[in-house]
Formats: C-alpha cells, sequence, structure tokens
C-alpha cells in the first residue's frame, strides 16, 4: 500500500518533470504543496477513482491554480488520469493546461493565480448544505492570495451560513510573487484575523503529515475550518527551497536529473 509519504515523493517527481519538459513556471510554488495533496488524496478525501464525478465524492478547489502541476501529478498517483496525460501538459490543445483546468478529469473548476477558488468553494458547501449533503469541500489557497477582499468576505459568509463542511487550507510559504509576502502585504497576525471572521482555525507544519491528517479530519460543528499550513516554497529541492525565483523559473535538465536524485536519497 503506498504511503502518503511515497506519494508525495512521486507527485514531487513527476510535478518536476512535467515543469522541465513543458519550461513551465511556478514548481516552487507546486512543490510546497505537495505534502498537503498527499494527506488529503492519500487519507483524508472521499472518492472514485474510476468514477471522478461521482455525487457523493468530497471535492477538492486549487485556488492558486498556478500550481497545477502538482495537482495534476497527484490525480495520476491515484488513478484519476492516466499517467501518460502528464507528458502533454502545457503542449498546444492538451486539457493539461498552465494553469489547473476543469476539462481534466477531478478537477472541479479552473482558476489562476488568484483563482477565487474559497468563494466558489464556499457556494459548494452550501450547496451541500442547503441538500443535507455529507460530502466536504476543500480548498487550497496561497498566502499571497490572502490580499483579496473576496477571500475575507468568503469566510464571513461561511462563518454566518455556518458552512462546518468547508474547509481551506492557507499553503504560508511566506513568498509571493518578486518578495516575501511580509515585505509586499503582511498577513500577521493570520491566525488571529482568522478567529475573528468566526473559523476554527489549525496551525500545522504543512509538510507533517501527521499534523495534516489530523487537522484536516477535524470538523467542528456550525463553523468553517482553516488550516494555516507553514510550508516552504521548492521543498524537497534543496536548491529551489524558499528562493523567489522559482516562482517563475524551470529546472534545466541537469538540474531535474539534481533534484530527482535528492529525492530518492531522501527517501532511502
Amino acid at each position: 500500500m503506498t504511503t502518503t509519504l511515497t506519494l508525495a515523493r512521486d507527485i514531487r517527481k513527476n510535478a518536476l518533470s512535467m515543469a522541465c519538459k513543458a519550461k513551465a513556471s511556478h514548481i516552487g510554488s507546486a512543490l510546497s504543496i505537495v505534502d498537503i495533496l498527499a494527506v488529503l488524496y492519500g487519507e483524508v478525501m472521499q472518492y472514485a477513482p474510476s468514477n471522478p464525478a461521482e455525487p457523493s465524492r468530497d471535492r477538492f478547489i486549487l485556488s492558486k491554480g498556478h500550481a497545477c502541476v502538482a495537482v495534476y501529478a497527484a490525480l495520476a498517483e491515484v488513478g484519476i488520469i492516466a499517467r501518460e496525460q502528464l507528458l502533454t501538459y502545457g503542449e498546444d490543445f492538451s486539457w493539461l493546461m498552465n494553469h489547473i483546468s476543469h476539462k481534466v478529469a477531478g478537477v472541479e473548476f479552473s482558476t489562476g493565480a488568484l483563482g477565487h477558488g474559497l468563494p466558489f468553494g464556499v457556494g459548494k458547501a452550501l450547496a451541500a448544505q442547503s441538500r443535507s449533503e455529507s460530502w466536504r469541500t476543500f480548498v487550497l489557497l496561497s498566502d499571497g492570495e490572502m490580499d483579496e477582499g473576496a477571500n475575507w468576505e468568503a469566510l464571513m459568509f461561511a462563518a454566518h451560513h455556518k458552512l462546518d463542511r468547508l474547509t481551506a487550507v492557507i499553503d504560508y510559504n511566506k513568498l509571493q510573487s518578486l518578495d516575501t509576502v511580509a515585505r509586499t502585504l503582511g498577513l500577521e497576525p493570520l491566525v488571529d484575523k482568522l478567529h475573528a471572521f468566526g473559523c476554527t482555525v489549525h496551525e500545522v507544519d504543512g509538510h507533517d503529515h501527521s499534523q495534516l491528517l489530523t487537522a484536516l479530519q477535524k470538523i467542528t460543528p456550525y463553523t468553517p475550518t482553516v488550516v494555516v499550513a507553514h510550508t516552504i516554497k521548492g521543498k524537497g529541492v534543496s536548491f529551489m527551497e524558499n528562493r523567489v525565483e522559482w516562482h517563475y523559473k524551470n529546472p534545466s535538465e541537469v538540474q531535474l536529473a539534481e533534484a530527482l536524485a535528492e529525492l530518492e536519497r531522501a527517501h532511502a
């Protein structure tokens, strides 16, 4: 049986290979969310790989749509899409576009860099509540997205309507676009703000699978949940970690080989 640690390693390897082949940006943003995805797809979410549109499935929305290679890789590793599809990422006419696309099986919503996934997810959670459905909605956001007022409006709405089947996960890697979050538009005290907006908040190490599993499984009645996941941009590849330039750069063939070898050594 594949462990979430193995799943995370394989997602990272595929994501790196895809970014290299397509000469695509945003690999640092993708690597920071891999452990969150591994725990969600490996342990937490209810879904049927053979029927990704099954009505009772949990919904996952990647709001930071530029990090799509990590989700495409996760979908392939859990059997929702074929691994061969990953080879088409970024090509003309491929459904695996450079920002996540709902045309790919298992993807609920197309989003951009600041994808407004949380307002959409709130709508999904409200629909489930109004129909007395038990499925959950998970939305994965970037920290940079929390500069947008629409997300705070969505949190107020979710708290007001007691949407306890909604979980937002903030990928708090502290870097956005060209600089740090703190120097661009500081979010602190983030946890206090989220509490004030009526959410249950769990603050975790976003690369610790045990902490993630505990937080992501929890539901507080009548209250939306936010998981603040402290992460490292470029996690898993030492020369990419905490380096803002990997928001835009893509790995060369030599760098890809170095990165894959490092991931193998770490998993040995």
